[in-house]
């Protein structure tokens, strides 16, 4: 079985147990199959998450794949940056099973080609097309062999970003049940960290609360632990641990603009006059920030693969996104959580600062968060958006609709999610007020019946 409807712009997410499953471990066989005959490699890397069905799925997987004349090297548990990590190390493609931050009852895929590169375009869509009409091989064909990747996963994080003295620093690192309690405390070892540890055990069911770290009743817990413990800061991660949100010291979160900034900053230190990437709802304070530094922004779509695809075009040495996805040039210009995290527990140990301190530095915008909207037709809403908008400001569609005052100070843009059945909002202003009144603007437009 596979509902069509599970294949998103960049990876697989559908519903997997319950009465209304869209994929089963029949589907995943011929996914495998399908996959091999389109990118034809020799052998390929893959991993799972802690996710329901995840063994049962990815096995499934494994062997329409070997049928089809692959090898494969199985690390099993792991981040989906720890699937990165193994493409990049291994040199081979890699599929990741996840389904990131979605409900407990789904599951899904995650690609890349060798060295973490990202799949074409137009992949997900010769999939769809090509496992709907694969034939199953009627012998395996294909080797089989397990490899642990942990060790080697966090030695080389570790390579990347040394420790910068000896100052001893009390973290809160909640996993939310999800892959990072299974990488932390190997990634965070020997730094001379205490370590507060929420919701490390694995567990798909997702008990405690949703490892979606963009809602925020789900950055709570961590907030409330780095108060209580006195702790310098808190790392939040999502279900697979490839995103980081951070807390700081007074328990507020430091918005991932202002962490790309810091990180920014400090990779032109490194790396002068290099490019750094943003999507279209990077905070501005990005950009001033690089420009200050010697550096220069490019601008891409949402999501990793369009990111990665435009780290590889340019050369960038770091680039993120509003949604805590941070992507390094060294890491295979992949997206890594853990390695942000690791960045901002060196600059705050370094300095010898507060890391609200450290934040303040470029905070100087007031952002409305991303905003979620449920609508029937999201083309028809965001016309009637850029009709409302139409001499308010320099309007694109680049992804999906973008409006920007620079005189006034202010931007929104309004655009389909890529893996769920919503309409995003996102705007920022120089002050708090402008920034409500346009907030609510567009949301009366977009949810009025």
């Amino acid at each position: 079985m596979l509902d069509p409807q599970i294949f998103k712009a960049n990876d697989i997410r559908g519903i997997v147990v319950g009465d209304h499953p869209q994929w089963d471990e029949d589907g995943a066989r011929r996914l495998g199959a399908a996959f091999v005959d389109l990118l034809g490699p020799a052998e390929f890397v893959l991993g799972r998450d802690m996710r329901v069905l995840g063994r049962e799925l990815s096995l499934a997987f494994i062997d329409g794949a070997r049928r089809a004349g692959a090898s494969v090297v199985d690390i099993g548990l792991a981040s989906t940056d720890g699937l990165w990590f193994a493409s990049g190390w291994l040199r081979v493609p890699g599929v990741q099973f996840t389904a990131s931050h979605n409900p407990s009852d789904y599951n899904g895929i995650k690609f890349c080609l060798a060295d973490a590169a990202p799949v074409p375009a137009d992949f997900m869509t010769r999939l769809r097309d090509r496992a709907g009409t694969v034939e199953l091989g009627a012998e395996v064909l294909g080797g089989y062999r397990e490899l642990d990747a942990l060790e080697p996963y966090a030695d080389r994080l570790g390579d990347l970003v040394p420790m910068r003295g000896d100052r001893e620093l009390t973290v809160v690192v909640d996993a939310g049940n999800g892959m990072a309690g299974h990488t932390a405390l190997t990634a965070l070892a020997g730094r001379g960290l205490d370590i507060v540890g929420l919701y490390l055990e694995l567990d798909g069911s997702f008990p405690n609360h949703p490892a979606n770290p963009l809602e925020p009743e789900n950055l709570v817990d961590a907030q409330r632990a780095v108060l209580e413990q006195g702790a310098d800061l808190g790392l939040v991660f999502d279900g697979d641990a490839d995103r980081c949100f951070i807390v700081d010291e007074r328990g507020e979160v430091v918005d991932p603009s202002v962490i790309t900034a810091m990180i920014a900053v400090a990779e032109l230190g490194r790396h002068p006059g290099s490019t750094i990437i943003t999507n279209t709802i990077t905070s501005w304070c990005v950009g001033e920030a690089v420009a200050a530094h010697g550096g220069r922004v490019e601008q891409s779509k949402v999501g990793h693969t369009y990111v990665k695809a435009l780290m590889a075009r340019t050369g960038a040495v770091f680039g993120g996104e509003h949604s805590a996805h941070y992507y390094f040039r060294d890491f295979w210009s992949a997206d890594t959580g853990m390695l942000a995290a690791l960045h901002v527990i060196e600059l705050v140990r370094e300095s010898g600062r507060l890391l609200s301190e450290l934040a303040s530095v470029y905070d100087g915008y007031h952002r409305s968060g991303e905003l979620n909207s449920t609508v029937d037709d999201a083309d028809e809403c965001m016309d009637r958006v850029a009709a409302a908008f139409a001499d308010r400001g320099d309007a694109d569609r680049v992804d999906g609709l973008s409006v920007r005052n620079r005189d006034d100070g202010w931007w929104l843009n309004l655009r389909p999610s890529n893996t769920e059945p919503l309409l995003r909002l996102n705007v920022e202003a120089r002050d708090d007020a402008t920034m409500r009144a346009l907030r609510d603007e567009v949301l009366a437009l977009v949810r009025r019946g």
